[in-house]
């Protein structure tokens, strides 16, 4: 089968190559799934740069999310049957005409949803279910800030937070993109580049949860914004890992600071995720209520367009690979 390589094993976008490999075959409990499409997130640009390894067993191949139609059943699988329309969280393995995968990882794609689109959802609607639902435990009628608003991440969080009856405050970088987080359904939208976010913070309200995939340059700004027992979860560290917080007001205040990463946990972990999603969540999918916008789409042959078109940070929802 056709699928994506890393020349010399690391290295810029330009070191992506479209290779040869063997197909798969599903072991036992897994499905074989014929990709038609895969989410570019930014961990595939870690892994590239040799940043964020893949778990051991796990495919070398980039690609963490997947939709497809299930072409073959490992041992023991009953959930699933072949011809079955699904998407996927994967280890990795998805840039490539055929991914395995845990049958437990897989969810079904509404008959309305195509499946460019629906391989836009396991990586974000799982990343923002574990860490604004689990771990910021965001209550209908409270506030959420997301940082990165327009991102992947960014526009999944804003859908699920407005269909669970949550306040929304975005931020994001220029005029357009702000325009674009306050169309998707954020309360109030402020631009990064213009003014203090710090007062447009507080002058909203002030915030309950806050999604951070920015990190050190935006910790005392996340602080300072979070309300008495806020929640404050971080899932990337983009401007810097190392950052100072004040523990007095974190006492004070009784906040919250947590992190999380989805790749790492085990294989149970992410069943049990992924049952919670499709019995909370997946409703709201199939109602068209939680529907992340396609930025760009880009033959499996262009990885390396869509690896700089997710660097360049010009993006407004999901990039993706698509497979014929």
């Amino acid at each position: 089968m056709r699928a994506v390589g890393i020349e010399d094993g690391t290295g810029p976008a330009e070191a992506l190559r479209l290779i040869e490999v063997a197909d798969p075959v599903p072991a036992p409990g897994e499905v074989l799934i014929r990709v038609a499409a895969a989410g570019v997130n930014r961990p595939d640009l870690l892994q590239r740069t040799g940043l964020y390894p893949p778990p051991p067993g796990t495919s070398p191949i980039l690609g963490l999310e997947v939709a497809g139609t299930v072409t073959a059943l490992g041992d023991g699988v009953d959930r699933w049957r072949v011809g079955d329309r699904v998407c996927a969280l994967l280890g990795g393995g998805g840039y490539a005409d055929l991914a395995t995968v845990d049958a437990r990882h897989a969810l079904p794609v509404p008959d309305d949803l195509d499946l460019i689109q629906a391989a836009g959802l396991p990586e974000t609607v799982l990343t923002v279910f574990a860490n604004v639902f689990e771990a910021g435990a965001l209550k209908p009628g409270e506030t959420l800030l997301i940082h990165g608003a327009t991102s992947g991440i960014g526009v999944t969080a804003i859908q699920m937070a407005k269909a669970h009856g949550a306040r929304v405050i975005a931020t994001s970088r220029g005029a357009a993109k702000t325009d674009a987080a306050r169309a998707l359904g954020a309360d109030v939208s402020l631009d990064a580049t213009v003014g203090d976010l710090a007062i447009g913070i507080r002058d909203a309200g002030g915030t309950d949860v806050i999604l951070d995939m920015v990190g050190a340059a935006y910790a005392r700004l996340n602080q300072g914004a979070l309300n008495a027992g806020g929640r404050w979860v971080v899932i990337g560290t983009q401007s810097g890992p190392m950052a100072e917080i004040d523990l007095t007001r974190l006492m004070l205040k009784r906040q919250v600071l947590t992190g999380s990463t989805l790749r790492s946990r085990s294989a149970d972990e992410k069943a049990r995720l992924v049952a919670q999603v499709q019995d909370r969540i997946w409703p709201w999918v199939v109602e068209g209520r939680v529907r992340p916008p396609v930025d760009a789409t880009f033959p499996l042959a262009d990885a390396k367009d869509a690896h700089l078109r997710l660097e360049a940070g010009v993006h407004v929802g999901k990039i993706l690979l698509t497979l014929d």
